[in-house]
């Protein structure tokens, strides 16, 4: 039986605000974007793995743990502005016109997310291709706080309350969790997606989205210098070990 191409794509742009060159900082002796190149090797269901970028030293230190980069994306899709959409078209379209080929699974692998666990982006491919009728997966967790209890400040200065804009008239405010609707919080930890989804119908995830729902103690995400800080104590202190995370750093199994 032929393995389904997935494709994983992890986007690594030049430039960033919040911490200057953060995709190859190193967080625990590794550039940052190693952690999610390793543990996209390390996933069974991956069978390719590129990194885009505009940056040459992104890309030779990404070659340099196993990604392939085979283009520089073009400073068009590298602005601070620029969505994930046209970036993931992009590389699309350069593989199939350049190369022939077509993933019939694309998964968004962000280097901002260095703890992801191998079994989500596996069980995320798993999940899109046992369900034809998804157009794409995304994990969530359920979210610390709850959006019914949160509130909007009026141009006048009052409060109001947002879940009586999302439909509860009766007090969501004062009203315990547990009565209140289910939410999820996307994570960003792992999006996956067909082909057809991003190029077809212009979106990263279509209408029909699956969850693969993650434990919120799973949610660890580098936006900040104290981001980063939390997570270099996380595996300074070992109560995150690259085991549990189920990848090693050059691609083999953990």
């Amino acid at each position: 039986m032929v393995k389904p191409e997935a494709l994983v794509i992890i986007p690594a742009r030049g430039g960033s605000k919040s911490i200057p060159r953060k995709n190859i900082r190193p967080l625990a002796g590794h550039p940052l974007i190693a952690f999610s190149i390793a543990a996209g090797l390390a996933a069974r269901t991956v069978t390719r793995l590129i990194v885009s970028t505009d940056d040459e030293l992104i890309a030779a230190i990404s070659r340099n743990y196993g990604a392939e980069t085979p283009f520089l994306r073009p400073a068009e899709y590298s602005q601070d502005e620029t969505p994930d959409l046209p970036v993931f078209q992009h590389a699309l379209r350069w593989l199939e016109q350049q190369e022939g080929y077509r993933p019939e699974v694309v998964v968004q692998l962000r280097p901002t997310s260095p703890f992801r666990r191998v079994a989500h982006i596996d069980g995320a491919v798993r999940l899109l291709l046992e369900n034809p009728a998804a157009d794409a997966v995304r994990t969530v967790c359920i979210p610390f706080q709850n959006p019914f209890k949160m509130w909007r400040i009026a141009a006048d200065g009052f409060m109001q309350p947002v879940g009586v804009e999302l439909g509860i008239p009766d007090e969501p405010y004062n009203q315990p969790r547990q009565s209140l609707p289910e939410v999820y919080w996307q994570t960003g930890y792992v999006d996956a997606a067909r082909p057809s989804t991003i190029l077809a119908k212009d979106s990263m995830t279509g209408e029909r989205i699956l969850p693969l729902v993650i434990d919120p103690s799973e949610w660890i995400d580098i936006d900040s210098p104290d981001d980063w800080r939390r997570a270099e104590r996380l595996l300074e202190s070992g109560e995150l070990t690259y085991d549990s995370l189920g990848f090693k750093f050059g691609g083999l199994h953990a």
